[in-house]
């Protein structure tokens, strides 16, 4: 067994979309996978697929928000799995409206997911990477970091996340680990789905209308942004920290 093969890596958000096909991805390149969703069994789909493949997965229900909940799903994976050296924070919600109609608590659940849970499990996971002088963390922002109509609260989430990232590079780069974020463009899942819903368009027409304006004259999908994590997460990625990588179909601003 390799190297890579003995890694742990965790997944948050992973049931679906992006998080479940990053999961996927790595559970392929040898690491015993961590999915970690709100609901334990919505995790089911990955796990199977996973283990399906002949591959070790966990399924992990918590809320990353919650302090309590995060120290015990980290030990668990600890204790089960082994120490986890490799974080994807993934997890994230959307609450879109304009700012003037836009409540407290969309703003509070937004910035709550995308930041507070990337800190706490950041904070959780950072101590077993320190002790095995390796550690591989990835951040996911956004295009809308660049800013995006009716979505203050999670343009400035991972906008945050852009920030964090970096002083995570900063802090912990002499323990051996590195922090790096992927932003994805216009990606098919539930959340794009919801954006279209919301905007009064059909799926299918959302992502016609969206592929004309990227260069590479298609919308991404989830495997697209696996890729990209996994580089990031690979044993050859070393020397890349603190980079934020656009993965949008074409170059961004």
């Amino acid at each position: 067994m390799s190297t890579t093969e003995q890694r742990v890596a965790v997944v948050t958000g992973g049931a679906r979309g992006i998080g479940a096909a990053t999961a996927v991805r790595l559970a392929a390149e040898g690491r015993a996978v961590a999915v970690i969703d709100l609901d334990e069994a919505a995790c089911k789909d990955t796990v199977e697929k996973i283990t399906a493949a002949g591959g070790k997965a966990l399924a992990v229900g918590c809320d990353v928000t919650d302090e309590a909940q995060v120290a015990a799903a980290v030990t668990r994976i600890a204790e089960e799995l082994g120490a986890p050296t490799i974080l994807v924070n993934n997890a994230g919600v959307l609450r879109d409206n304009l700012l003037f109609k836009m409540s407290t608590s969309d703003w509070d659940t937004v910035i709550n997911v995308h930041l507070r849970g990337a800190f706490l499990m950041a904070k959780a996971v950072q101590q077993y990477m320190v002790e095995a002088k390796f550690g591989r963390i990835v951040n996911l922002s956004s295009s809308s970091a660049l800013g995006n109509r009716g979505q203050v609260n999670y343009s400035a989430a991972k906008a945050g996340l852009q920030g964090f990232t970096k002083t995570l590079a900063i802090e912990l780069g002499k323990f051996g680990v590195t922090a790096n974020a992927v932003a994805p463009g216009f990606i098919v899942t539930d959340m794009t789905a919801a954006t279209a819903s919301r905007v009064g368009m059909g799926f299918e027409d959302f992502q016609a209308a969206a592929a004309t304006q990227i260069p590479v004259q298609r919308v991404g999908r989830p495997e697209d942004i696996a890729g990209a994590i996994a580089y990031f997460t690979g044993e050859d990625a070393g020397f890349v920290s603190g980079q934020v990588l656009y993965v949008a179909g074409g170059p961004l601003d």
